[in-house]
């Protein structure tokens, strides 16, 4: 699962309200702190909060908060409160928990 050389897309919500660093950043995480480290599931939970104004990734697993990021770039209000990201074994996609597959 979330092999980085497999196709990876963001919706049409997420590329709405996210600026493309802020997924570029997603995929970061993955590839650099959450594989070989965590058995990712093919749905993953990423939880966005604000940590004194800058942008922290909250990772879950079964509702257990298991792993933090900060980031280097703001928060902001706008923000989903969390994305999920989706692997079918051929591509991956982030999506707003409200959007269908």
């Amino acid at each position: 699962m979330f092999e980085n050389d497999h196709a990876r897309y963001a919706s049409y919500g997420v590329v709405n309200i996210l600026p493309g660093e802020i997924i570029d950043q997603v995929w970061y995480i993955i590839d650099n702190d959450l594989q070989g480290m965590f058995e990712l599931p093919q749905t993953l939970s990423l939880g966005l909060r604000n940590n004194d104004g800058q942008l922290t990734f909250d990772y879950s697993q079964n509702d257990t908060l298991v792993a933090s990021f900060d980031t280097p770039y703001p928060f902001s209000d706008d923000f989903p409160e969390n994305v999920w990201v989706f692997d079918d074994g051929e591509s991956q996609i982030v999506l707003l928990p409200q959007e269908q597959l």
